[in-house]
């Protein structure tokens, strides 16, 4: 398939951006359906506002640990009904099923 260069609108600033045939092509080589919506200045600005890892910032939760009672964080938020652990018995569950 042969690629051209499309000029695209960031859908956050309304600047139009240029989406270059390689980076098509990388798109297409990845199985990435969808055409970027961002141009690289507010793409830069989502990725720095979130860690810089381009996933948002985990929350640390307090609970208590369900097998020996010791107060934790976990960087989750625990479901209703389903046990959480503090590190030790966590690591100590993992063990024993891997044996």
């Amino acid at each position: 398939m042969e690629y051209h260069d499309k000029v695209l609108k960031c859908s956050e600033c309304g600047a139009e951006f240029v989406f270059t045939a390689g980076e098509q092509m990388f798109f297409a080589d990845k199985g990435f359906k969808n055409e970027p919506k961002r141009c690289k200045a507010c793409k830069a600005k989502r990725a720095e506002a979130s860690g810089g890892n381009g996933s948002p910032m985990r929350s640390e939760t307090k609970t208590s640990c369900s097998q020996c009672g010791k107060e934790t964080t976990v960087p989750f938020r625990p479901t209703q009904g389903r046990p959480v652990f503090c590190r030790e018995c966590f690591q100590q569950r993992r063990a024993m099923g891997a044996a």
